[in-house]
């Protein structure tokens, strides 16, 4: 009988360290009214869509681009591209429901269907009628659903490590695989476990959010501990723990006809990125009529946040705008025809 006291006094300790442990890492949300505080800009605004407070950011005047970020990230991802952008452009950048200073949806309405349709109305709502759009990873998603449904109201396309390329050399997606939404990132396995989710909820250590950044990035060494906070804090935001868990729990499936995507396309990858492979940008240039992939060989899987200049630089390229060499010249700039 001694040695099942033993075992029974082993287990006691080891419970015990495991809930002390689980106590040092448990981390409360923060209020919407303190991250507001402190992520908001003078360029910021709240939009009410649908019943929900989408968080968009209004930079430049032009023709509109809307700027779609990925999975667990934020409008903050396009800072330096908005800069760059706004002298040509009205850049459009927002935080998706469960993401960033928006929050949670109460109706959970998290797809790739949904956010699509939120753009939509938000484009509807601006009086916009026809816009540029460009998306990263889920962000991507989104662009190819809003494209392949009304091409006609998309002036272009720019697809940067995008998730949405078919699993074969095909006309249509019927699903948009565990492939294609995020590679084989430990984080996403991680969520989806019904035991670590419950945990995260609470439990939320912000060593995981510096090593998925290293993940993220190809040069880990750019990884700042100021982006670290951003990711961390912005996931802290109150209700936006338990909106990324049902996101993940929901439904992935979607349709999109690639031969409706006769708009001008431009594709950027990092050959880096170990979420979304370089196979699946290739996939998307064969698949999307007289579309042009542009490579950066030493980026991962956010080029825009990585090596900003250098990515903006192709798509400012893309979209008409020269890169003055001359400073003393105005840029030369085309207009997409309505």
């Amino acid at each position: 009988m001694q040695w099942i006291f033993k075992i029974l006094k082993v287990l006691a300790v080891l419970i015990l360290a495991l809930v002390f442990f689980l106590a040092l890492l448990y981390r409360g949300d923060i209020s919407a009214e303190e991250i507001n505080s402190k992520y908001w800009t003078p360029q910021s605004h709240f939009i009410e869509i649908d019943g929900v407070n989408v968080h968009v950011r209004f930079l430049g005047d032009g023709e509109p681009i809307f700027l779609l970020h990925g999975s667990f990230s934020s409008l903050h991802t396009w800072d330096v591209w908005q800069q760059e952008l706004s002298p040509y452009f009205m850049t459009i950048s927002l935080d998706f429901p469960g993401h960033g200073l928006t929050g949670p949806d109460e109706l959970k309405r998290y797809t790739v269907e949904d956010y699509s349709h939120l753009v939509m109305r938000l484009a509807e709502k601006l009086n916009i009628s026809k816009f540029h759009l460009a998306g990263n990873s889920m962000g991507g998603a989104v662009a190819l659903n809003i494209a392949s449904n009304r091409p006609d109201k998309v002036l272009s396309l720019n697809l940067i490590d995008a998730s949405g390329a078919p699993q074969r050399e095909v006309r249509s997606l019927d699903s948009i695989s565990t492939t294609n939404r995020g590679g084989g990132a430990w984080i996403f396995k991680l969520i989806e476990n019904p035991v670590f989710s419950k945990i995260l909820l609470k439990c939320t250590p912000k060593f995981l959010f510096a090593m998925n950044m290293k993940e993220v990035y190809g040069d880990e060494s750019r990884v700042s501990a100021q982006v670290v906070d951003r990711y961390y804090e912005l996931m802290l935001r109150e209700g936006n723990r338990r909106a990324t868990m049902d996101r993940m729990t929901q439904g992935r499936r979607s349709t999109i006809d690639f031969d409706r995507l006769t708009m001008p396309t431009l594709i950027l990858w990092g050959a880096k990125d170990t979420w979304i492979p370089l196979s699946q940008g290739q996939q998307l240039e064969k698949v999307i009529p007289g579309s042009n992939l542009i490579v950066f060989p030493d980026a991962g899987h956010v080029p825009m946040e990585e090596i900003p200049t250098e990515s903006v630089a192709e798509y400012l390229s893309f979209l008409g705008v020269e890169v003055r060499k001359n400073y003393l010249h105005p840029p030369k700039q085309m207009v997409y025809a309505d």
